[in-house]
Parts: C-alpha cells; sequence; structure tokens
C-alpha cells in the first residue's frame, strides 16, 4: 500500500484526500495538523506522495519543502500542492519545483482529487524508482490518455520528468528542458489539434488581454470537440526514452511551420515548435500532422544522487583498471557509487559490471561481516564513496530514517526478484510440458 502525508487543517482538503483513498485501496492517508508532525512523518515513514495544503495557517509548507530538499536522495517525487487562490498557483509553478506534480486551487483540489489518485494508482511502478530501474529491467513501456484539459497536460508531464530525473537519467539542466518541449507538444495537440484553435484566432484572443485556458475551457464545452483525447506513449530505457504524442485533429502542415523561423513569430505565441526541435532529437511528424514522436538521449553512468548522510565523506577517484576491492580480503567497507562502471569477477571471471543505477558495491561483506565475494575493478574513470561500517551505524543511529529507506528499497528489490524468478519458473515449467509432448 502506497502512504500518502496530507499536511492540513483544512476539513474540505482532507475528506477529498480520504475519499480519494477509499476509491482507490491502494493508497492510505494521514493527517498533521502541523509543521513538526508532518517532517517527522515524512523522514520516518518516506510516504510516496505529499499533499501540502498552503491555505493552513499553522502549517509551514515551505519549511517541509526545505525538509524534503535537504536531502533529495531520501525525499524526492509526489508533492501536491493546495493554494488559497490562483494567484499563489502560479507562484509556486513559477519556482518549478521538481518534485511538485500538482499544484490546485482548493475547489480544483476537490474536484480532481480522485482523478489525480487514479493516474498514480494506474502508474504505481514510478512512485517508487531509487534504485530500480535496472532491477526492472531497464525499459518502462506504456501510454497515457488525456483529454483536453491543461491539468492532466500539467500532470502526466511532470510525472514522467519526475521518474526520469529520480532514476538518474536525465540531468536537472535536461528535466527544465524536457519539462518545456513536452507542454509545448501537448499544448498543441490540445489547442490546435484538438479544439481546432487557430494561429490566428489565438493571436486575436490574446491580443485583446484573454486568458488562453478561458478560450480552452470554453471550446471544450463544445459537442463537437468533447469526446476527442491526446495520446501519450512512451518507452524509457537505460540509454534513450522515446515519446509519442498523437491528437484527434486534422493535423497541420507542420514542414511550413518547421521552415518559419523565429523572427516570422510576433511574440505573443507559435514558437512551441521551434523550441521544441532545438530541446530533442529525432522529432519527426507522421503526414497527416496529428502525431509527433520524438527520442531523446540518457545518462548513462553519470553521476548518482548522493545520499544527504553521505556528504561528509570524501569521493574518491579511480582510473581505468584500478583495483576497489580484492575477492577474499577481509574488509567490510561500504561502497556507494557515485559515476562510472565497475567490473565485478569472481575467482577471475567476468561475473557483472555495476552502475550508479546499482548504488552500492559491497553490501553483502558489509551486512555479514564477512571476506570480500568478488573482485572489483574500476572501468576507465570512476568515482566512489567509502564508507567504514563504524562511521556508517554511527550515521544511521542519528538518522534512523536512513535504515528503514535502506531496508524498503532491499525489500522492493527481492519482491521484484521474486516475482521475475517466478515468471522464468513459470516458462520453464510450459517448456517441459511442450517438450514431454
Amino acid at each position: 500500500m502506497k502512504k500518502i502525508v496530507t499536511a492540513s487543517q483544512n476539513p474540505e482538503v482532507i475528506k477529498a484526500v480520504q475519499d480519494a483513498c477509499r476509491q482507490y485501496n491502494t493508497f492510505a492517508t494521514s493527517v498533521f495538523g502541523n509543521t513538526d508532525a508532518t517532517i517527522s512523518f515524512i523522514n520516518f515513514e518516506i510516504p510516496e506522495i505529499k499533499v501540502l495544503d498552503y491555505t493552513s495557517d499553522e502549517i509551514d509548507c515551505k519549511q517541509i519543502l526545505e525538509a524534503i530538499h535537504g536531502d533529495s536522495w531520501l525525499h524526492y517525487g509526489g508533492i501536491i500542492a493546495v493554494c488559497k487562490d490562483t494567484k499563489q498557483v502560479h507562484e509556486l509553478e513559477e519556482q518549478k519545483d521538481e518534485n511538485i506534480l500538482a499544484v490546485l486551487t482548493v475547489s480544483d483540489f476537490k474536484a480532481h482529487c480522485a482523478r489525480l489518485l487514479k493516474i498514480l494508482h494506474q502508474n504505481q511502478q514510478f512512485l517508487f524508482t531509487r534504485g530500480m530501474q535496472d532491477i526492472l529491467g531497464g525499459r518502462e513501456e506504456g501510454h497515457f490518455i488525456c483529454d483536453n484539459d491543461p491539468l492532466d497536460i500539467k500532470f502526466y508531464t511532470n510525472f514522467l520528468i519526475s521518474y526520469l530525473y529520480n532514476t538518474n537519467r536525465i540531468s536537472d539542466e535536461d528535466r527544465i528542458s524536457l519539462q518545456m518541449t513536452l507542454m509545448e507538444l501537448l499544448m498543441n495537440a490540445v489547442e490546435h489539434g484538438n479544439l481546432e484553435i487557430s494561429f490566428d484566432e489565438k493571436t486575436k484572443w490574446l491580443m485583446q488581454g484573454g486568458d488562453i485556458m478561458q478560450l480552452i475551457a470554453e471550446r471544450r464545452k463544445d459537442p463537437k470537440y468533447r469526446r476527442r483525447t491526446v495520446r501519450i506513449s512512451y518507452v524509457i530505457q537505460n540509454t534513450s526514452s522515446a515519446f509519442r504524442i498523437e491528437d484527434d485533429g486534422d493535423g497541420f502542415d507542420w514542414r511550413a511551420m518547421l521552415a518559419k523561423k523565429d523572427e516570422d513569430n510576433d511574440g505573443t505565441h507559435g514558437r512551441g515548435i521551434s523550441l521544441s526541435k532545438k530541446l530533442v532529437k529525432k522529432m519527426t511528424y507522421n503526414e497527416k500532422g496529428n502525431q509527433v514522436t520524438f527520442t531523446i538521449a540518457n545518462r548513462i553512468n553519470s553521476v548518482n544522487t548522493i545520499p544527504g548522510i553521505m556528504n561528509t565523506f570524501d569521493i574518491i577517484e579511480y582510473k581505468d583498471r584500478d583495483i576497489v576491492c580484492q575477492q577474499d580480503e577481509m574488509s567490510n567497507d561500504l561502497f556507494f557509487i557515485v559515476s562510472g562502471q565497475f567490473a565485478v569477477y569472481v575467482n577471475r571471471h567476468l561475473a557483472t559490471v555495476l552502475t550508479p543505477n546499482d548504488m552500492f558495491i559491497g553490501e553483502m561483506a558489509f551486512l555479514l561481516n564477512d571476506r570480500r565475494t568478488a573482485t572489483v575493478m574500476a572501468v576507465g574513470n570512476c568515482k566512489l564513496i567509502k564508507v567504514p561500517k563504524t562511521a556508517f551505524l554511527s550515521l544511521i543511529r542519528k538518522n534512523p530514517h536512513y535504515g528503514i529507506f535502506l531496508s524498503k528499497m532491499l525489500a522492493q528489490r527481492l519482491v521484484i526478484q521474486s516475482q521475475n524468478a517466478y515468471i522464468v519458473q513459470q516458462k520453464l515449467d510450459e517448456l517441459q510440458t511442450l517438450i514431454k509432448k
């Protein structure tokens, strides 16, 4: 069951979360009416989703966010912010916090809370992602279907980007670029594709001081457009991630739009495609012009997010073929992989290659007080943090929530490995049955 912490004193906000949790029993919520209790719960329970209510006077949401940012390795993703008015919504959105999935007024939160939990319920494999991508096979494939509501567009965009960022596939700079690209292309699919808002119509509306969200809301009411949707497909792998966006509109002359120069725009809008073209690789359209596909290159063996409790230790650099540890030697130091690749040899035979996604080297000897079971050698230039067991245990005593998180991570790995083993055994049984026939 996934945990939701609700930091609120507002009965309407609390009821909305509780009702949504009853509807999707994958989730359970704990409610706190003050800052300290909320932070304590976040530290020890490490909830996947946090609802922060900015309308509650006794809760300092800024302090809670700072506690989360204080150790981004431990606390990440899954924040839904509730605001008192649209002005505060815009202020929070301008901060572009990588952990915030959605920012809503109280009325919008009440109306959409269940829908947001439905999205999370359908895609819960994204909610606990630290060190999981290699265990999951290094590949995630699926699709989202959303209507022409900008809230859906923002939520799906933030959800995908948060996953990529927290699994070390994209950098902070990449995150901002990809967010802009997805939002531009998805909003184009809604405005110009499904709702048939022409370039000239949008220009006139904006020049008259209109809000594009009002125009979208009005057009969505038209029965002609009501059933139209936007499909977002994704294939996320270790080395690259591909996305496809398709709408139900009549398409457009994308060749002419791609050929336009930035100076041809009047400044009010129309830069979406040219901007997106600069930010991503291999952007292609179908002939009709209602489907766009693009690919980004993921970071590979790059810098891992460093746990907060390890910031006091020095980063050790290794050159190609440097030995980290030898098989059978007595040592139970733990190594945290910051960057690079490490070849693992058992009895002089290559057993596996570790990357930042594997996170640790030597955890078995560390936990069992045993000799090293393998020799580990750097492949190219690499970086590690070496943590002596006594120092690590001292840190865990001071920060017990880290022990909880690491145990949770190991448990998740065991569950996934058990599921994979069961699938393999089923396939073997099927093959044996076929052979006997």
